[in-house]
């Protein structure tokens, strides 16, 4: 098995693939006006509409209602990109932050409400396990 990817419902998907492109900056690919894909090397963070839900099981997902589940991505100097989403971002939930795990962290939210943590590993164990 291979983890594919990480779909989010949202009411706007055309706001919601801007605002993860500005702060990935990896371009996403529409497959119509309803879904698009952002593709990185390790996951893929799909993007629907709420008209899609119903494709699988009417009212199986809500937008903008998650409580649980935070997107994390990998990148080569999160205090870098702090400053770089600064003025663009809204939500920061956590300024970098070095984690008991060796990650330095920065949580924010996207603009359904979601949680959103750029990191980059730090300690020697931390970076061991990111190049696996």
């Amino acid at each position: 098995m291979r983890f594919a990817s990480i779909r989010v419902i949202t009411g706007d998907v055309a706001r919601l693939v801007d605002f993860y492109e500005r702060a990935t900056g990896v371009r996403a690919t529409w497959a119509n006006d309803v879904f698009a894909e952002l593709r990185t090397p390790g996951a893929t963070l799909a993007i629907a509409d709420t008209r899609t839900v119903p494709l699988f099981a009417p009212d199986s997902a809500r937008p903008a209602d998650n409580h649980s589940v935070i997107t994390e991505f990998l990148v080569d100097d999160v205090d870098r990109v702090h400053q770089n989403l600064a003025g663009f971002v809204t939500d920061f939930v956590t300024e970098p932050t070095t984690m008991p795990w060796g990650n330095r962290s920065l949580l924010f939210r996207d603009p359904d409400g979601n949680l959103v943590n750029f990191f980059t590993p730090v300690t020697p164990e931390a970076k061991a396990k990111s190049t696996r």
